[in-house]
C-alpha cells in the first residue's frame, strides 16, 4: 500500500493597502493596480485605506486608521514610499516606528525588503541584514522628503515670478470640498469624523469651519448695520 505525503498548504500574508493622493484633481483610482498586484503576489488584502492629503503631515485619518487596525505578520503595502511619507526624516522614522510596533512591516516598490532573510539569520549576520534594511529605508524616506522640498520650492519660485509680472491670482479654493465640511460640522459631526468623510486633514476641517463663522459673523454684523440705518433714514 502506497502511502502518500501529506501536503501543506501555507496561509497568504496579509496585507493592508494604503493609497493616498495629495489633491482632489489627482486620481485614486491610478493606485488601484496595487491592490490587483498583491493579489498576484500572494497577499490576502484585508483591507484598502485612500485618502486624499499630503505625505507631509502626520494626521492623515486613512492612515492612522491603518496602523490602529494592523495585527503582527501583516505587511503594508503602498505604491512608493512618499505615499507613506514626505516627513521629516525624524518625523517619517518614528511613522514607520509605529508600524513596526505593531508588529508589521513594509512592503513599497524601490525598497529592498530584507526582512525574510533576517529572520532567518542569527549573530552577525542578523545584525549586518538589519542594519542595511535601516539603511536602505532611512534612505527612501529622506529621498522623499527631499523630493517633496524641491517642489515646494519650485513651486515657490513660479509664485514669485508670477507675482513679479502681475500673474499671481492665489490658490483657489476648493468649493466642493469647504462645502462638505460645513455641511458635515453643521450637522454635528465630529472634526475627526467630517476629515474622514471629506478626505482631508483636521487642520483643514478646523480652518474651513473658522472661516465659514468667520464670513457668517461678517454677514450677520453687515446686515444688522443694514437694518440700523434703514430705521435711522426712516425717521
Amino acid at each position: 500500500m502506497r502511502h502518500h505525503k501529506p501536503t501543506t498548504t501555507h496561509a497568504p500574508h496579509i496585507a493592508r493597502v494604503y493609497i493616498r493622493v495629495s489633491t482632489d484633481e489627482q486620481d485614486l483610482e491610478r493606485q488601484d493596480s496595487i491592490i490587483e498586484g498583491a493579489g498576484m503576489a500572494g497577499y490576502y488584502v484585508a483591507a484598502v485605506y485612500r485618502e486624499k492629503a499630503s505625505g507631509a503631515r502626520a494626521d492623515r485619518p486613512e492612515l492612522l486608521r491603518m496602523i490602529a487596525d494592523l495585527k503582527p505578520g501583516e505587511v503594508v503595502i503602498a505604491e512608493k514610499i512618499d505615499r507613506i511619507s514626505r516627513l521629516p526624516l525624524a518625523e517619517a522614522e518614528k511613522l514607520v516606528a509605529s508600524i513596526r510596533a505593531k508588529g508589521a512591516r513594509l512592503a513599497v516598490p524601490g525598497i529592498v525588503d530584507l526582512s525574510d532573510l533576517a529572520a532567518g539569520a542569527d549573530g552577525v549576520a542578523k545584525i549586518v541584514l538589519e542594519s542595511v534594511q535601516g539603511m536602505l529605508l532611512k534612505l527612501a524616506l529622506q529621498m522623499a522628503r527631499d523630493d517633496y522640498e524641491d517642489r515646494r520650492e519650485r513651486q515657490r519660485q513660479g509664485i514669485d515670478l508670477a507675482k513679479r509680472d502681475g500673474r499671481y491670482t492665489g490658490r483657489k479654493p476648493n468649493r466642493a470640498l469647504h462645502g462638505r465640511i460645513v455641511a458635515l460640522r453643521s450637522g454635528g459631526t465630529s472634526i475627526a469624523e467630517t476629515a474622514r468623510l471629506a478626505e482631508c486633514s483636521e487642520s483643514q476641517v478646523k480652518r474651513v469651519w473658522a472661516e465659514y463663522h468667520t464670513l457668517r459673523n461678517e454677514k450677520m454684523c453687515q446686515q444688522v448695520n443694514g437694518n440700523l440705518e434703514k430705521n435711522r433714514q426712516e425717521t
